[in-house]
C-alpha cells in the first residue's frame, strides 16, 4: 500500500484575495506537493489561481451561486474530491491562514500513515506573534497550546481528515452554516471509534480574531448548540449541557443585545428541526470524559 494521497481544500467568500494568494503560495512551498487543490468560491467568482500562481498538482475551482456557510462550502469541496476518487487525506485551511513551515503536509501524511484509526488531525492556530488564543486549544481550562495528544475536538481553521472516516460518518452539518459544526463532526467521529489528534507542530498562522465579529454570531451560536445536543447527546445529558451553557453565557456576555440574540437563537433551536437524531453511545460519553472534556462542557 502506497503513501496516503493528500488534497488541500480552501473555501473563500472572495473578500480576502491577497490572503488567499499568500495561503496558496505557502501550499506551493510545501516539501510534499498535494495531488489536488480545490478552491470553493462561497457565493463569489474566483480568479484563475493556477494561471496566476505556480501551484502544484491539479487545481479545481468551484463557484457557488450563494454563500452556503463554512460547512456547506467545505462539503462542496469534499464532493468535488470524491468525483476524482483519488484522495486519502483532505487538509482544509481557512482562506486567511498561512503555512509558515514547509513540512506541514508531509507531517500530516506521516501522522495518518502511522495510525490507521486516526480520523482527524487538528492544527495549532497562532497569530503572527506566535500567540494561540485559549479558545483555539482543544482542551478545557488554561491548557498549554504546545501540548499535543489525543483530544475530543479540532479547529475548523486548519485540520486534516481521513476520507475513509468521512465516508463512514458523513460530512459537515451544512445546515449549521457557522458555529459548532466542528463539535458535531468530532462527536460523530469519536462515536464511530476514530481518534482525533491535536498536533501543535502543525502551525497555521492566522490573524487574531473574535467569533463575535460576525453579525450572526450570538443567534447561530445558541441555535446550533441546541441543535447539536438534540442530535448527538443521550436524553439525560441534554438539560445538563444546556444548563451549563446558559450559566456560562450569562457570566461571560456583557452585551445586552448579544444576550437577547443568544436567547432568541436558543428558542429557535427548539422551534426548528435539528436534523437526524443519532445520539452517541454512553461509552463515547465516557471516552470523551477520559480525554478531558465530558460532553456537558
Amino acid at each position: 500500500m502506497g503513501a496516503p494521497r493528500i488534497a488541500v481544500a480552501v473555501v473563500t467568500m472572495g473578500n480576502r484575495p491577497d490572503e488567499v494568494d499568500a495561503l496558496l503560495e505557502s501550499v506551493a512551498k510545501q516539501d510534499l506537493s498535494p495531488a489536488r487543490i480545490v478552491v470553493v468560491g462561497n457565493g463569489c467568482p474566483l480568479p484563475d489561481f493556477a494561471e496566476r500562481l505556480s501551484l502544484p498538482g491539479e487545481v479545481t475551482l468551484v463557484e457557488l451561486d450563494e454563500n452556503l456557510g463554512c460547512p456547506g462550502g467545505r462539503n462542496q469541496a469534499l464532493a468535488t474530491l470524491r468525483e476524482f476518487g483519488d484522495t486519502d487525506i483532505v487538509v482544509e485551511l481557512d482562506d486567511d491562514g498561512l503555512l509558515v513551515d514547509p513540512g506541514v503536509l508531509s507531517r500530516v501524511r506521516d501522522l495518518f500513515a502511522a495510525d490507521p484509526k486516526l480520523g482527524i488531525v487538528g492544527f495549532r492556530i497562532a497569530d503572527e506573534h506566535g500567540e494561540t488564543q485559549q479558545r483555539h486549544v482543544p482542551r478545557v481550562g488554561a491548557s498549554d497550546p504546545l501540548k499535543g495528544g489525543y483530544v475530543t475536538g479540532f479547529l475548523g481553521g486548519g485540520h486534516g481528515f481521513r476520507t475513509a472516516m468521512l465516508d463512514e460518518i458523513g460530512d459537515w452539518p451544512a445546515e449549521f452554516f457557522f458555529a459548532h459544526e466542528e463539535t458535531d463532526l468530532a462527536w460523530r467521529a469519536v462515536d464511530a471509534g476514530w481518534r482525533i489528534l491535536y498536533a501543535p507542530e502543525l502551525l497555521l498562522q492566522h490573524p487574531k480574531t473574535s467569533p463575535a465579529r460576525h453579525a450572526i454570531y450570538y443567534r447561530v451560536n445558541a441555535r446550533n448548540r441546541v441543535w447539536l445536543v438534540r442530535r448527538r447527546l443521550p436524553l439525560p445529558l441534554i438539560p445538563v449541557h444546556l444548563g451549563v451553557w446558559v450559566l456560562l453565557t450569562l457570566l461571560r456576555t456583557r452585551s445586552r443585545a448579544g444576550l437577547r440574540a443568544w436567547f432568541g437563537g436558543f428558542v429557535e433551536g427548539f422551534q426548528e428541526p435539528a436534523g437526524e437524531r443519532r445520539p452517541m453511545r454512553w461509552r463515547t460519553v465516557w471516552r470523551l470524559t477520559r480525554l478531558g472534556r465530558p460532553p456537558i462542557v
